[in-house]
Formats: structure tokens, sequence, C-alpha cells
């Protein structure tokens, strides 16, 4: 045993180091007691991440669960010799204490690059001011926290991925924070508070990815962006009775995303992009763009056109997935006319492979199917999945008759 030990003490220093960063903390620290070359070892690991794995904690008393985790904690920044690239805090039983302040007003005189934080249990934790003056970091992910900056903060400097998820901000310093990120790359935003209109202002941006509640999302300096999901969460009410927007949702969303590769509109938000004038088609061409995922009604004609223009904006899809919203199919009256038109032969000439669900089998529906059929000469396979307890047989009918402009296209009807 002795000699295996020797062996694994000899290997250079930065394997060892990489052998210590893959280790639990738990793990890492009781290495100490395997000789005195490997007492104070861990205390050079760069990556620090305190999770459901760092301690074995069997009590379900809070304050024991609580007390033990800082001590831990504690105990690690003690001991721990060197730069501390990267802290990880995501235990699934720590509320959002106050230690947790000590911790990062630490970090912040360091050299700390990456910092998540996620609080699991209790209210949202209010950051404290220190966060905002950490100067290396790249990376920031925040869960359940109470984001407000100081307004003497200048934003990050390098960061250039950042992820919010449960947290609360006011809008301005939402904006700020983004627009002062001039490196910024990635960001993602889910179940916010304080948030009503997004203004991204990020001219580094290349990955976007949203979900919640929100009235409006606008780009602005914008050009490098190529991944774009958004998903909003809550129905947009459909009242006759409100004018529409004169201007136009879609012409603005489009306009800041020239480059976009990947395109997802989830859950309402194409109901919302409908909730405004809805041009015939767009000024210029997403050339780029190769796939695109949206959530839609079919039996809503604002919703359908909307579509229709984002797919004859867009020659060069490889792939195309549209998902029905099957709760909202009896609401609105089956609508005709739409995917009707037959004058755009070969409209889509990479596109190789069609998912559909969600579907019922209106004649809305297979319009669109007939459409995208009709227009793909080297599509290769189109997946059909009705939605759960809708009859097959007369679908399946349906799309056998359907003309394919690809002799290569196979059609395949799933079970729901």
């Amino acid at each position: 045993m002795d000699t295996e030990l020797d062996r694994i003490s000899s290997l250079p220093g930065h394997v060892l180091d990489q052998i210590l960063s893959v280790l639990p903390i738990r793990d890492a620290v009781k290495t100490s007691s395997l000789s005195s070359k490997w007492r104070y070892k861990w205390s050079h690991i760069p990556h620090l991440v305190f999770d459901t794995q760092c301690a074995s904690i069997t009590s379900e008393d809070q304050t024991t669960v609580k007390n033990k985790l800082v001590s831990i904690i504690d105990h690690v920044l003690l001991l721990h010799n060197g730069p501390i690239y990267k802290f990880k805090l995501s235990h699934r039983d720590l509320l959002g204490v106050s230690d947790i302040d000590r911790w990062i007003l630490h970090l912040s005189r360091g050299s700390t690059k990456e910092f998540v934080l996620e609080i699991w249990k209790g209210q949202r934790y209010r950051l404290p001011s220190c966060l905002f003056s950490f100067e290396n970091l790249i990376h920031l992910e925040l869960f359940n926290c109470l984001l407000k900056p100081p307004s003497a903060f200048k934003g990050f400097r390098n960061l250039k991925s950042l992820h919010l998820q449960h947290v609360t901000l006011s809008l301005e310093a939402f904006e700020n924070l983004i627009s002062r990120c001039a490196l910024l790359e990635r960001l993602t935003l889910m179940n916010f508070d304080g948030l009503t209109h997004l203004k991204i202002n990020a001219p580094n941006l290349q990955f976007f990815d949203v979900g919640g509640v929100f009235d409006d999302v606008s780009f602005e300096n914008t050009l490098l962006l190529t991944q774009v999901t958004i998903a909003l969460y809550e129905n947009v009410k459909n009242d006759q009775n409100v004018c529409r927007r004169s201007s136009s949702k879609l012409l603005s969303f489009f306009v800041n995303l020239p480059h976009i590769r990947r395109l997802k509109l989830h859950n309402y938000f194409l109901k919302n992009l409908a909730m405004s004038k809805i041009p015939s088609t767009l000024p210029k061409s997403w050339v780029d763009l190769n796939y695109i995922s949206i959530h839609i009604n079919f039996n809503d004609f604002e919703e359908s056109s909307v579509a229709f223009c984002l797919l004859k904006s867009c020659p060069n899809l490889q792939e195309i997935e549209m998902l029905g919203r099957p709760e909202e199919q009896a609401v609105v009256k089956p609508l005709t006319g739409c995917w009707g038109d037959d004058n755009w032969k070969s409209l889509f000439g990479q596109l190789r492979q069609v998912k559909i669900a969600g579907i019922s089998g209106t004649r809305s529906e297979l319009d669109c199917i007939k459409f995208l059929l009709s227009n793909s000469p080297v599509l290769e396979q189109m997946t059909v999945r009705p939605a759960p307890n809708e009859g097959g047989l007369e679908l399946v009918k349906e799309l056998l008759r359907f003309r394919r402009a690809s002799i290569l296209a196979e059609v395949i009807y799933m079970e729901p």
C-alpha cells in the first residue's frame, strides 16, 4: 500500500492538483491524513464546490444543518492557501444565512473567476454589495437571490456568462447590469420578479435564453447573437376590445438579430408577437437560421400568420419543430387560408427534418403540414404526434394523401 501511495505522491504537482480537483471537497480534505506530504495539498485546490456531497448530515434540524455547513466552509476557507478561481455553494439544506456575506467578502479580495450561489430554501437572499466588486469574474450564476447593485457599480468587465434563476431585481438594475458587461456572451434568465420589458443591449452576446412572465423583449446592439430561446409562461389575453399595436412586434424583434442560427419561441411568446400588426413578409431573410422551434395554436389566425411569415423568411432551414397548444385548440374556431398559398414552390431547399406534435387534425393544422411537405424538396423525415385523446385514423388518412416535393420524404405517425 505504501508503494502505491508513493507512486501517486511522486506524480507531477499539476497531475495531483487535477486529481484533487475532481474529488468532492470532503474527500479532498480527507487526503490530508494519507501522509505528511499530503497534509495540505488539498489547500491549493483552485475550485471549491460546496454541494450535497461536501458533508453527510443526517439531522433534520435546520439549525444543526446550518451550523455544520458553516463550520465546514469556514474551516476550508481558513486553511485554504492560494487563489480560488471557482466557488460554488449549492446545498439543498442551506438557507440564505448571513455567513454567506462573510464568504463573499473574503472572495472579493481574491481572484475568483467563477461564482455560483444557489439558495434552495427560504426567501430571496439579498446579495451584499461586495459581490459587485469582483474584478476577475467570468461566470456568475445565481438562484433565489435579490440583486441590488450599488450606484457606483460599473459592471463586470470580464464577465462572459450570466445565469439568473428565481431572482428579483429592478428593470433599471437589470439593464445597467447587462449593458455594463461589455464582454457578455451568454445570458440565461429564468423565473424573475421586477422585470416586464426586457431590453437586451449586449454587443458580444451570442446565446440568450429567457423564460418567465413579461410583456416584451427587445434587442439592441446584438448583431452577434446566434442562439435565442424565449418562453413566455403566462397566456396573453386575447381581448378583442383592446387595440393592437400599430407597429409590428415581429419587425422590431427581427431587426437586431441578423445572424441568428437557432430560434425557439415557446409557450405563449408567438401569441405575444401576434398582438400587433403582422407583416406579410419580413424586409430581409434570416439566411443563417437553420433551426426553429415554435409553440403555436394552429387555430389562431394571427399566430399562424406570424409563423407563416417567419418560415417564409428562413430559406435555409434544416430542421423545424412545431408544438401545438392543445389546451387552446377548441377556444378559437378553426380557420383556413393562412397556409393555403401554393405559390411558394421549393421554399425550403435545405429542410431535412420536421417534427409536429400536439395536434388534433384540424384543417389549419393539416394545411400547415401540406405546406411544409409541398415546399421541401430534400425533406428526409416528418414525424407527426397528435395530442393525447385525439383520434389518429383520420389524421393518418389525410397525411397519406398529401403530395411530397421530396421523393425521399418519410412521414411517420407516432402514438400520443
